[in-house]
């Protein structure tokens, strides 16, 4: 996944597992996230299905069926804000696995790339577990949903091996359940957006996760300049360009991580005021830090505040 991962435990291990055998267990299932879902891995089920070049049913894990299940929908739900065959785009920006310079691609090659993307172009079905493709040189882009999926993987196995508490945190996407050893709840920091990209990082604010699952996606981290003018990682794939450095940063608060995940980079795409409108229509739990100036005002929905309120 290109990150790093930490687990915090906050009541004792179930007597009949060790740490060793935890961390291990921990570790094959992120392995299995990459060997399902990542595009850096060439034997990976995902690149498996983008090289392919047939239409019929492509044969997945239930896993990935399932992920790619959710990315069809919060792309329906959006409108087409998060579009899981955006991959070809992310490429053509110089964002993707592909080794390309960082260049603005032309008008013509963004239209080309565009017919490569749309929720039309991709089926799922859960039983057999199946993907297939409406032509040939569709490909997937699971970035903006498999890490969440990965944190949700390891919060269902420390559930089903009894650990009643934990914060799991996969490269800044968490999930919560219980309570820490001294009873106090999980405190999590948001990220204060950086312009620098290798910035160290500084805490805008913190909040308690109480078995639930926090997203952010921002536009800071990652991006290019070309004659002065900023272009950023999160490409809109209805437009097929990156979006505007408007909107900072956003951060989901969800039961699933991965819904979360796919939400806050969907957000992003709409930007500060539509995606303000979506979350709260949505009922969804959401902060905005949208850059005014040199400075950043927050935004947060009815729900994050009743969320932030709580005793």
């Amino acid at each position: 996944m290109g990150t790093s991962y930490r687990v915090t435990l906050g009541s004792p291990l179930p007597t009949d597992t060790s740490a060793a055998e935890l961390k291990s267990e921990i570790e094959r299932r992120l392995e299995a996230v990459n060997d399902w879902m990542s595009t850096y891995q060439a034997d990976s089920e995902i690149s498996k299905f983008n090289s392919s070049v047939g239409t019929e049913w492509f044969d997945v894990s239930t896993e990935t069926a399932l992920v790619i299940a959710e990315a069809l929908r919060i792309c329906e739900l959006s409108g087409g804000a998060f579009d899981a065959t955006v991959g070809p785009l992310v490429n053509l920006w110089s964002f993707g696995p592909d080794d390309r310079p960082q260049r603005l691609p032309t008008d013509e090659e963004i239209e080309t790339a565009m017919q490569q993307v749309g929720r039309s172009l991709i089926e799922v079905r859960a039983s057999p577990p199946a993907l297939k493709k409406a032509r040939a040189d569709v490909s997937i882009d699971l970035s903006g949903i498999a890490k969440g999926f990965g944190v949700d993987q390891l919060a269902d196995y420390l559930n089903r091996a009894g650990v009643a508490a934990y914060l799991v945190d996969i490269g800044g996407e968490m999930r919560a359940a219980g309570r820490k050893s001294d009873g106090s709840a999980w405190r999590v920091g948001i990220e204060k957006p950086a312009d620098t990209p290798n910035a160290p990082g500084q805490i805008l604010r913190t909040i308690e996760l109480r078995d639930q699952a926090l997203a952010t996606s921002g536009d800071y981290r990652n991006h290019f300049e070309v004659d002065g003018v900023r272009y950023s990682h999160t490409i809109d794939p209805r437009t097929g360009r990156p979006i505007e450095f408007g909107l900072a940063s956003v951060s989901v608060v969800h039961r699933s991580c991965m819904t979360a995940d796919a939400l806050a980079t969907a957000l992003m795409v709409l930007g500060a005021d539509e995606g303000y409108n979506f979350a709260v229509e949505q009922d969804l739990a959401v902060l905005f830090v949208v850059r005014k100036g040199t400075a950043f005002e927050r935004r947060k929905t009815p729900e994050f505040e009743a969320l932030t309120n709580q005793p």
